[in-house]
């Protein structure tokens, strides 16, 4: 069908009038809801319009500075009983619990503490690289069948009604069974298998975001059981070429690290790590942890650690005396006190 020239420019023309007229009618319609909206009050009984509003209600009043009031004085408490609010970390000159000294006797281990004053700095480990807990968790199933793990509970709240500075230490990045539940978050070889070291334990990918999580609800549940400081060790990679990683491992550890500081730090629970040569110390209430370390080599370790403050933010786990280790944070065994 053949629509005559004069036909449709006429018709052009009317729709070109017809969109002028909608787009009018639309500007005119916004205009009306912004002029209507002063007039909105919003009651408990939803928004009504109430067209009897003033033009001084419609502008309001100007907001006037608040009356100068009656200065208020404050007390600080400076006697024994006042309240310590600092955040700062301080160095550590304490004692360490490990897996070995919870299989002996733990009535002797409370005794040792019973003789320490209240603040003393005390490490103790909390679960192995099997990823078997020593305390009953609500973060895994798995607690170990070697210790007696209701002594060690009585242990832990023992600790810390004693008033020492406790530390949890576990590993953080070897761990068999959580490796063989989530396969994802472990670390795998050329062939697409889970790699595991000499040991039988299988490593985590500290970028995986499963690995993450599972490391901050450790944390956070360690937090809420009253400890101060957590030490994730074997923070690194295995050393081997076996495994396929894309990507930077310092830069990786790194931000991992920080990513767990940032979540899980507070002014009361700080966040530390025992990782190898060329680690990145995160920023935030955190130390590093070092530990089978001659004494000869303390001072060039502290010099290439990175960290804030050697003697606070640096800490050596030793069974040795030697004398240079004390300028530094250090922890020995416990049952080094009787």
């Amino acid at each position: 069908m053949n629509i005559p020239y004069r036909t449709q420019r006429a018709l052009k023309r009317t729709a070109v009038v017809v969109l002028i007229l909608v787009l009018a009618a639309v500007l005119l319609w916004l205009c009306w809801l912004l002029w209507l909206n002063r007039f909105v009050v919003y009651t408990p009984n939803g928004a009504v319009l109430d067209f009897d509003r003033s033009a001084e209600e419609l502008h309001g009043e100007p907001a006037l500075p608040p009356e100068e009031g009656e200065p208020i004085s404050i007390f600080y408490n400076e006697g024994e009983d006042a309240v310590q609010t600092s955040t700062e970390l301080n160095q550590l000159t304490g004692y360490y619990i490990d897996t070995a000294a919870l299989q002996g006797d733990i009535e002797v281990i409370k005794q040792q503490i019973r003789s320490l004053a209240p603040g003393t700095p005390v490490m103790i480990e909390v679960k192995n690289s099997y990823g078997a807990f020593y305390y009953h968790t609500g973060v895994s199933e798995f607690v170990t069948d070697t210790l007696d793990v209701d002594k060690v509970d009585d242990l832990l709240a023992f600790l810390e009604k004693s008033g020492m500075y406790t530390i949890a230490r576990l590993p953080a990045l070897r761990d068999y069974a959580y490796g063989l539940n989530h396969t994802r978050d472990g670390l795998p070889t050329a062939d697409g298998y889970l790699w595991a070291d000499e040991d039988y334990r299988y490593w985590l990918n500290p970028g995986s975001e499963g690995t993450i999580t599972f490391l901050i609800s450790i944390a956070n549940e360690l937090k809420s059981l009253g400890f101060d400081e957590v030490v994730f060790f074997e923070f690194e990679f295995p050393n081997t070429s076996s495994i396929v990683f894309n990507g930077d491992k310092a830069e990786t550890l790194a931000t991992a690290a920080q990513t767990l500081v940032t979540t899980c730090a507070t002014g009361g629970f700080a966040v530390s790590f025992e990782g190898s040569d060329g680690f990145t110390p995160p920023i935030g209430r955190s130390r590093v942890f070092r530990e089978n370390v001659d004494a000869i080599d303390a001072q060039a370790i502290a010099e290439s650690s990175g960290v804030a403050d050697t003697a606070v933010n640096l800490v050596f786990v030793t069974n040795l005396y030697d004398t240079r280790f004390n300028e530094y944070g250090v922890l020995r065994p416990l049952d080094s006190v009787l």
